[in-house]
């Protein structure tokens, strides 16, 4: 497992996450009909939750469309999340080859995704989504004609309602085959299923949500059937499973045991014969089975795996490594075996132990086990962590779906935890989390120093409680917390922009100004440290005018503008210090910018019409006469006495 730079090593994970299955051709035959493709995505299934073998629940529709076809009984996701899940599928890579290891990240432009192939292939391109966190804005929705995440004013939607939309999407004309994706979200926590579910599972409401979904499911496949042009291709696949109490973990994201990554598949359709596989498969390899059905590519492709198949599975869990500095969890399965890095290497007999109780610890792996693990790279916090570009309600909106990602980028040690070793510890910091993002800072306070206490080295948890002590007006212990996180990690710029954030609400405001410029000078794509430092240059300028000093207020305002000028709302006042200055022509522009909605647009018009006059403009008289018909009190006696206005 090697800590290396992902742009060096991104052909190499991309050519050790796609070994070819024996037998397999680089391009496949073009089919005289191409099937119309359904891609169904459950999210948050545990693989045991669902189909014929399922306990405790009853999924008619999966069963129905499994047995017409081939389900994979050892299929597995690449991440228990769903953005870097969905990612894979859609382009065919482990995340190190497309780079998105947690949720709220973005997949880059660059990275071909399947709905673009398919487009181009000839077919009709749609996708409908559940939840937030699959939204456009985090770029999965290239290559498709209709990208249908209206979630009316939520977050998320119900399996009906997105079923619903699908079935009006059917209804569309079309002379084209089809690629429709749709994703389901019911199985996410909260779990409140409807009725009749609600009742028949009172005790497993989990269970009532898939059975629910299922539903839904049934009325998809089958109107799906009725109006696809050609034969139809359906794949049914989980994101990533849940915890519910397995190893500890309640939900998902921080562990790779089976209950969270080992997921319901079913492949039905041409040139699959039905029946069941033990092949343990990566559900990356979705995206290679969709191309093989439209005859672009047959490689790596689902219909071909077999019980031969010899694919060693790949999987990462780095939510704990990115957000909290603990050790990097890597999975590995093939044939019988799997093997979890994380610190140290677990292995599993998953024939004989599958419920992972037994760890044989260093049993001889298969051939190319070990290789690969070693080999598997794992992503610097810095190169991983999202772009700072969202907004205050994107980040309200994850939150709500139980997102809140890191503060600030994690301090790596080698001694770092191993988050298996602190499963006891991830309820408080989902709890913490979620009331930190809600900014019920005095219930957070509690746990965070829990936290903190428990694990001293946990960035993020102390840059937390610093904020909330500030957000608090605990100016001691705010700066007491800022000291512990420098301590922590000295050359952080996440240490020093919400330090300085502190300052910027306390009378220490410019204490802030030289920290925030630092971190905009190393790092101009922090939005957050951007805008500050804009509505601080902003105050400078304010206070600077305030006192006659014409030249600071003006370097202060044009500094603040530069910085956010789609945020600055000074203009006028801009505008005046220009005039000042003799600095006509730029008056003129700072001027022209002011809204008639701003309270001081009459000052605005005046100003403008003096600029006219100085500037010999030839419809001066007309800016006279619109000062003088949008007067208010304070600028009729100032266009009274002026005397440029006499000429």
């Amino acid at each position: 497992m090697k800590r290396q730079p992902f742009v060096v090593l991104l052909a190499a994970v991309i050519a050790a996450a796609c070994n070819r299955a024996p037998g397999t051709a680089s391009t496949a035959h073009v089919p005289a009909i191409r099937p119309s493709i359904l891609l169904v995505t459950l999210d948050t299934t545990r693989a045991d939750a669902i189909g014929p073998e399922a306990k405790g629940v009853e999924t008619p529709a999966f069963n129905a469309a499994a047995a017409r076809g081939r389900r994979f009984r050892q299929a597995y996701a690449t991440v228990p999340e769903t953005l870097p899940s969905h990612s894979s599928m859609m382009t065919g890579l482990y995340p190190g080859g497309h780079g998105v290891h947690e949720n709220a990240r973005y997949l880059g432009a660059s990275v071909p995704v399947v709905a673009e192939r398919l487009q181009q292939a000839g077919y009709r391109t749609s996708a409908l989504v559940s939840s937030f966190v699959l939204t456009r804005r985090f770029g999965l929705a290239r290559g498709f004609d209709v990208y249908d995440d209206a979630l009316g004013g939520g977050n998320e939607r119900s399996s009906r309602a997105t079923t619903d939309a699908a079935l009006a999407d059917l209804e569309q004309p079309s002379d084209k085959p089809r690629f429709l994706w749709v994703h389901y979200y019911d199985a996410h926590t909260p779990y409140a299923p409807p009725e009749p579910y609600r009742s028949r599972y009172v005790s497993t409401p989990y269970l009532g949500e898939v059975a629910a979904m299922d539903e839904q499911l049934g009325r998809l496949v089958h109107a799906f059937e009725r109006q696809a042009r050609g034969p139809a291709a359906i794949v049914i696949v989980a994101d990533h499973g849940e915890g519910l109490g397995d190893h500890g973990e309640s939900q998902h994201g921080d562990l790779l045991f089976q209950s969270t990554m080992h997921v319901p598949l079913a492949v039905v359709g041409p040139g699959v014969d039905a029946g069941v596989s033990d092949t343990p498969v990566s559900t990356r390899r979705i995206f290679h089975t969709l191309l093989d059905w439209a005859g672009v590519d047959s490689a790596h492709s689902l219909r071909s795996a077999t019980s031969g198949d010899g694919e060693i599975v790949l999987a990462e869990a780095m939510k704990p490594f990115l957000e909290y500095g603990w050790q990097p969890q890597i999975m590995a399965a093939a044939g019988r075996f799997k093997a979890i890095v994380a610190g140290k290497t677990e292995t599993y007999d998953l024939t004989a132990d599958p419920a992972e109780t037994r760890n044989l610890g260093s049993v001889e792996l298969p051939p190319g086990m070990r290789k690969a693990l070693d080999e598997y790279p794992v992503p610097s916090p810095e190169s991983a962590r999202a772009p700072d570009t969202l907004d205050a309600e994107a980040r309200r909106r994850l939150a709500s779906l139980g997102y809140v990602g890191a503060t600030a980028a994690p301090a790596v040690r080698k001694d770092a935890p191993r988050p298996a070793d602190m499963v006891l510890l991830l309820a408080v910091l989902e709890r913490a989390s979620g009331l930190f993002a809600a900014g019920r800072y005095v219930e957070a306070i509690p746990l965070l120093d829990r936290i903190v206490a428990a694990d001293p080295y946990n960035l993020d948890a102390a840059l937390r409680l610093a904020t909330a002590h500030s957000s608090l007006g605990h100016e001691r212990l705010a700066v007491d917390a800022f000291q512990r996180a420098a301590a922590i990690a000295p050359q952080s710029q996440d240490v020093r922009t919400y330090l300085a954030l502190h300052y910027a609400r306390t009378r220490d405001w410019e204490r802030a100004v030289p920290l925030l410029e630092q971190v905009v000078t190393e790092s101009p794509e922090r939005v957050t440290a951007v805008e500050a430092l804009a509505g601080l240059k902003t105050r400078q300028g304010q206070q600077a005018m305030d006192t006659g000093q014409t030249a600071s207020a003006l370097a202060a305002f044009e500094r603040a503008r530069r910085l956010d000028p789609g945020a600055f709302k000074n203009d006028l006042e801009l505008g005046v210090l220009y005039l000042a200055d003799r600095r006509y022509t730029d008056a003129r522009d700072a001027l022209d910018r002011v809204p008639s909605s701003h309270p001081g647009y009459p000052m605005a018009l005046f100003k403008r019409a003096q600029v006219s006059v100085l500037l010999n403009e030839p419809d001066s008289s007309d800016r006279i006469a619109r000062a003088r018909r949008g007067a208010d009190a304070a600028t009729k006696p100032l266009l009274e006495r002026e005397r440029l206005f006499r000429r």
